[in-house]
């Protein structure tokens, strides 16, 4: 496990929601400071606190925008690229996971716990590691 996924793990441990601990863990890398970060993605953790899109996923999801995003000064020039990547990104946590989806991930329906959310948290540092990080 690299530097920033165990610091991601510190930070969960500590009371982040997993979407927190991933953005928090690279926001810097990202061009964004920590306490931003933090906020931005306390809606995103817990599935988007419905059981959605597991969060730790959604914050690899921001940092994608957050990499690929040309801004305000090119409105809707980055984002289908942008798309594109958030799609392969999701498509790689399920493969490994079953589900990309936090009440599948966690067995609600089924009673079958596919992920903790250390293994989401860490899964998704390693996409961070794997396809955004420079």
């Amino acid at each position: 496990m690299t530097e920033r996924a165990e610091r991601a793990q510190r930070l969960h441990a500590q009371g982040y929601n997993c979407a927190q601990a991933v953005a928090c863990a690279y926001c810097d890398q990202f061009g964004m400071d920590e306490e931003t970060a933090f906020r931005v993605a306390e809606g995103f953790g817990f599935g988007m606190g419905i059981m959605e899109v597991c969060g730790a996923l959604s914050a690899v999801f921001m940092l994608a925008g957050l990499r690929g995003s040309k801004g305000t000064d090119h409105p809707g020039k980055t984002k289908g690229q942008t798309y594109k990547t958030t799609k392969a990104l999701a498509a790689a946590f399920q493969e490994k996971n079953g589900s990309y989806l936090c009440r599948e991930l966690k067995g609600i329906a089924d009673g079958t716990v596919r992920r903790s959310c250390d293994g989401c948290i860490e899964d998704a540092c390693n996409l961070v590691e794997q396809t955004l990080a420079e």
